[in-house]
């Protein structure tokens, strides 16, 4: 068996909806597969029960969560993503923070040419930077 780290995220019912988001929005990113609960299975019927998908070829892994839990996702966990132009941060940027909370605004800071910090409408923590050259 091949060991490896893998990020996983644990969604309340949009796991597909967020994947679907993120793969359109990133390019060299893909959802690799998706296993979803059946009929008397423990999940909401047609919700991910596991999925596996790529961002920049990073794999990930999802579910929909089938426990009510008082917790959801924190900024201090969050995917650190490199990007290779300033066209490709503002999109990003853009689109990850429709509907969702901005941590640090998109702006040059010492560390960064462009950096901005972002938490999603699904709750899941961002950290995009354009490296200084």
């Amino acid at each position: 068996m091949t060991k490896k780290v893998t990020p996983f995220l644990m969604f309340q019912g949009n796991a597909e909806e967020a994947m679907n988001d993120y793969t359109a929005m990133i390019e060299e990113s893909e959802i690799t597969s998706i296993t979803r609960y059946g009929a008397n299975q423990p999940g909401t019927e047609g919700s991910v029960m596991q999925a596996t998908f790529t961002l920049k070829n990073q794999e990930f892994m999802c579910i929909d969560s089938n426990a009510e839990h008082q917790f959801t996702f924190t900024p201090s966990f969050s995917i650190f993503l490199t990007c290779d132009s300033e066209e490709e941060i503002d999109r990003l940027y853009s689109g990850l923070a429709d509907g969702g909370q901005v941590l640090m605004p998109l702006g040059d800071y010492s560390f960064s040419k462009k950096f901005g910090w972002i938490a999603d409408k699904y709750g899941v923590s961002w950290q995009l930077t354009l490296p200084k050259e």
